[in-house]
């Protein structure tokens, strides 16, 4: 199982940079954590009850809780905590974020949804 040596979240910008022992570096946006959340309220209970999150294209971070030597609890500013980020779970997030974030933008598009252009 891979492990973070470190995490460091860029509030302004809102990405999570997470480095791991074997030299591997993602840097992943708030909102992207935020609806690959695995929590069950996100993710359902079985892929059919997955939940479409829209509107958290400035969602940011508040604060991350370490939950014991295996995942993080995220803190996010839209009061959704209740997800564990395993050390596995975001190692996966990053190696698939190509295809994770093009597949919501899709789903969005097919929901009739728009995201909003931030200004950065």
């Amino acid at each position: 199982m891979p492990v973070p040596i470190e995490l460091n979240l860029h509030r302004q910008s809102r990405v999570l940079e997470i480095a791991y022992e074997d030299g591997t570096r993602f840097k992943l946006p708030c909102e992207y954590l935020r609806v690959y959340s695995p929590s069950a309220e996100v993710q359902g209970h079985s892929p059919d009850e997955r939940v479409l999150q829209v509107g958290k294209e400035d969602v940011g971070i508040d604060r991350i809780e370490p939950v014991g030597n295996y995942a993080v609890c995220l803190h996010f500013d839209d009061e959704h905590n209740t997800g564990l980020y395993s050390w596995d779970y975001l190692y996966r997030l990053g190696a698939e974020y190509e295809q994770r974030w093009n597949a919501y933008l899709d789903e969005l598009k097919q929901a009739g949804h728009m995201r909003k252009v931030l200004q950065s």
